[in-house]
């Protein structure tokens, strides 16, 4: 799947989350060690197997269940998605923090601002960290999340594309895949080259992606 994790953290308190820990958790924690950072909480873009674990396509992804074995931490979700997360996961509601659109959360002195972004599932969200964006699989860098998945909107994807889209110019990029040759971007670039940048209207966007 090709699927980028992120860890964010500070540098001084030591302390760092860790963003869609599906894969290789064991590997994280290690990484984050490594550093001498310790791991306070993941935050979870949505629902899907490759991003929060549990079965796809005849696959068992280790993910946030496979954490939570390892270190008790809060699993950062919006609040429509929770229902979502732990039918895929497994994992009880006592282990998610459920958040509202435009909530933010602190890593020592490190503060991230949860973006909702519905369109590719009803509780996708964006994380807005010192001019980066981690858009997970709401933008790629070529395209965007799929809208003809259990919980998709394509209505909902074209806002949600047009909120990001009017962040600064110079935000960077940072999706939740490897769909093209960069692993990032200046948003003003993507925003020039992106295809699903081209509709102006939603009605032609529904005629592209409807």
């Amino acid at each position: 799947m090709v699927n980028f994790v992120y860890l964010i953290g500070d540098t001084d308190s030591r302390e760092c989350v860790i963003v869609d820990p599906a894969y290789a958790v064991k590997e994280l924690l290690d990484i984050a060690a490594t550093d001498e950072m310790r791991v306070v909480g993941a935050l979870a873009t949505h629902y899907h197997p490759d991003h929060v674990g549990g079965s796809m396509m005849g696959w068992n992804i280790d993910g946030i269940a496979a954490l939570l074995d390892q270190v008790d931490i809060p699993i950062h979700v919006q609040e429509l998605e929770s229902e979502w997360v732990m039918r895929t996961t497994g994992v009880t509601v006592d282990h998610l923090h459920q958040h509202q659109p435009g909530d933010t959360i602190k890593v020592g002195q490190v503060e991230i601002c949860l973006i909702h972004t519905p369109g590719h599932t009803p509780g996708s969200q964006c994380f807005l960290v010192d001019n980066c964006l981690v858009a997970g699989d709401t933008l790629f860098l070529e395209g965007c999340g799929r809208t003809d998945l259990p919980g998709s909107n394509p209505e909902q994807m074209y806002e949600s594309l047009n909120t990001l889209a009017a962040l600064p110019d110079k935000t960077i990029v940072f999706p939740g895949h490897r769909y093209s040759d960069p692993s990032s971007r200046p948003l003003d670039e993507v925003r020039e080259t992106n295809y699903v940048f081209k509709p102006k209207t939603q009605a032609d966007w529904m005629q592209w992606f409807g």
